[in-house]
């Protein structure tokens, strides 16, 4: 039995609450953006920095990793998955 698991989308963004409204604008309006065609609108995990430039070295650091090991970050923050979305204000 395949067991369909969501779409992961890591990036960087100077404002997390316009980045989110993008991907929700994006899944019904932008079917060619990556958040667009797998509708990547559910934030369950992120980060903080001070720096943009080590913003950026963390998302290339998470992007080279496997599944797994995102999944494991992941619970470690938020055990239920429960999505953040109106958390952050």
């Amino acid at each position: 039995m395949n067991i369909v698991q969501p779409f992961m989308y890591v990036g960087v963004t100077n404002n997390i609450q316009r980045r989110l409204s993008q991907h929700y604008f994006d899944s019904q309006n932008a079917r060619k953006s990556f958040a667009g065609k797998y509708n990547c609108i559910y934030l369950v995990y992120y980060e903080g920095f001070e720096s943009p430039k080590d913003a950026i070295a963390r998302e290339k650091e998470i992007k080279k990793w496997r599944r797994e090991k995102k999944n494991s970050l992941i619970s470690t923050f938020n055990p239920k998955w429960e999505t953040l979305n109106n958390q952050i204000v």
